[in-house]
């Protein structure tokens, strides 16, 4: 099964890409590790998206589709994948379905997490971060003491991400360049939508029951 992961940043979408990905038996596919595994191997895409990287601009769509294209002819993409990350704006869209159509393939269905902003925001600049790899949420899993991490003592400390002007940045950016995909999936009769507001487990079985009846 090939689907596509939607929704803004903090809908949980990485955590249920990993339980349907260990459900279903197809790669979870993220464009960020792609970008990072080229560039680290330096491949001749992967010094070419460094290169736009480095001079402060936007991989063009065509590299990242490029990309995306040397992952999806991988094995173990033969059974289908699970696309988080991509496509992000309507022409990534277009390119990505004139790609598929020359592999023979088709996208099966468009999985999309919705969450009120006030709950993203709420969600990601509560979480505190340690040296030590270790993760609290001053709500949800808030440390013994506050402000210090349990395993090592050491401060806790927000990570630039999560904080609230940069998380509302991103909440627009998220609702002028992906939301129209929402429109887009919708009208091709492939969009299902999730509250992803509701515990994880539950929005799980809801997505895995819609995959199953499809």
């Amino acid at each position: 099964m090939r689907i596509i992961l939607l929704g803004p940043p903090g809908a949980g979408k990485g955590t249920q890409a990993a339980v349907l990905s260990a459900t279903l038996k197809i790669p979870h596919i993220s464009t960020g590790d792609i970008f990072r595994a080229h560039i680290k191997g330096g491949t001749d895409l992967g010094l070419l998206a460094k290169s736009y990287i480095d001079a402060g601009k936007l991989v063009p769509d065509d590299v990242t589709v490029d990309i995306v294209a040397s992952r999806l002819n991988e094995k173990d993409c033969e059974p289908g994948f699970i696309m988080d990350g991509f496509p992000r704006t309507i022409p990534q869209a277009l390119m990505f379905d004139e790609m598929l159509e020359k592999f023979g393939r088709k996208i099966e269905a468009v999985i999309n997490i919705t969450v009120d902003d006030d709950v993203i925001i709420n969600r990601l600049s509560g979480r505190r971060m340690c040296s030590c790899g270790r993760t609290y949420h001053i709500k949800n899993n808030p440390p013994k003491v506050e402000g210090i991490c349990d395993v090592c003592n050491n401060s806790l400390y927000i990570r630039d991400d999560d904080k609230e002007e940069t998380i509302k940045e991103r909440l627009k950016t998220y609702h002028q360049q992906t939301s129209p995909l929402v429109d887009y999936y919708q009208k091709k009769g492939l969009l299902k939508n999730f509250d992803g507001s509701k515990p994880i487990e539950v929005t799980t079985r809801e997505i895995l029951d819609s995959l199953q009846n499809k």
